[in-house]
């Protein structure tokens, strides 16, 4: 294993400034520290993981995590996957707090994120896509606070990176999908969260996109329910009430058991198809009910994880993200292989 030591003689320097170069301490001429950067890069050194703990637990380093989830299953397995990663790093003094929030009003988010942010070293965010979040994702980076975007982005910030999925494949597959399943010919209602979040819109858009190729798809109406399954029933049971011609529907955000339950309260016969995203326990048992056929995964789980990973890798060993996006593949889940 390569040591300080050994990378202080080869640059011709000493150990106590291979020492502070690497971590931060102190002053070290900027041409040393970059060459003693390389040297330990082109060596593979990596800091004995004693002593990266031992550091870390004196800096007590604090990851943020904002979420708009209450109400929102989906969640559920974003913050497992959170608490497992922070589980794991526990030895090393690192502490995750989990804050949460209900609905999409910026200057809730705002309030909670100002609320914080004297007492984080990194932000993990599910930002709303508002100009005020991302002047205050960009004050946070631009005083060295680390910044992810967890499961969804926003238009132009300083964030260090998004981890989440592609929600324009997204909304390109739902319409693919449909269109394999129904035929080429269906009136469709799109139900959707909020355009105030960007994934959503994004998700929109690309129906839209792939829709073009179909020629008898038509859109009747866009339904916004806030994530909110009460919303999301009554706003669906009105709509169908208003378009029984309707065959199919769309869910492409949350709210999937409410639109569920008004489907289920038609005939048996009249039920349009329903596609959905994620597989939480409802959404599963709407699939047993057959009232929704496919839904698209977009791993919850592994986007907590790898979002306190990346944190965690900035705090505890200075390493920044090799990629400004991390990107969960769509997957298409039947009932059969859920």
């Amino acid at each position: 294993m390569v040591t300080m030591k050994q990378i202080a003689e080869l640059c011709g320097v000493s150990r106590g400034t291979v020492d502070r170069a690497l971590n931060g301490r102190g002053r070290v001429n900027a041409e040393t520290a970059e060459n003693i950067r390389k040297m330990a890069k082109q060596l593979g050194y990596e800091p004995n993981p004693a002593g990266k703990a031992l550091a870390a637990r004196k800096h007590r380093p604090v990851i943020g995590i904002i979420l708009s989830s209450e109400g929102n299953a989906f969640f559920d397995r974003v913050i497992e996957g959170i608490k497992a990663a922070a589980e794991e790093y526990k030895i090393y003094g690192l502490q995750v707090e989990i804050h949460t929030m209900k609905g999409y009003l910026p200057e809730d988010q705002l309030a909670l994120i100002e609320s914080i942010q004297a007492d984080v070293n990194a932000l993990i965010l599910n930002p709303i896509n508002d100009k005020r979040i991302v002047q205050k994702i960009d004050e946070l980076v631009d005083a060295g606070v680390f910044v992810v975007n967890l499961n969804n982005d926003v238009d132009g910030s300083k964030r260090h990176c998004y981890v989440g999925s592609d929600y324009y494949n997204g909304g390109i597959t739902a319409c693919a999908l449909l269109e394999a399943m129904i035929g080429t010919s269906a009136k469709i209602g799109l139900v959707l969260g909020s355009r105030q979040v960007l994934g959503h819109k994004q998700r929109l858009e690309g129906f839209y996109h792939r829709m073009k190729r179909v020629k008898d798809f038509e859109v009747i109406d866009v339904i916004e329910h806030e994530d909110d399954e009460i919303f999301a029933y009554e706003r669906t049971k009105e709509f169908l009430r208003l378009h029984p011609e309707t065959t199919a529907i769309c869910a492409l955000a949350a709210g999937v058991y409410g639109i569920g339950r008004a489907v289920m309260q038609l005939p048996e016969e009249k039920r349009p198809m329903v596609i959905a995203f994620d597989s939480v326990p409802t959404t599963v048992e709407m699939m047993k009910f057959g009232v929704v056929r496919a839904t698209l995964y977009q791993h919850p789980y592994r986007q907590g994880h790898l979002a306190v990973d990346l944190a965690f890798a900035y705090l505890v060993n200075g390493r920044l993200p090799e990629k400004q996006e991390y990107i969960m593949k769509n997957e298409i889940r039947l009932l059969e292989n859920l």
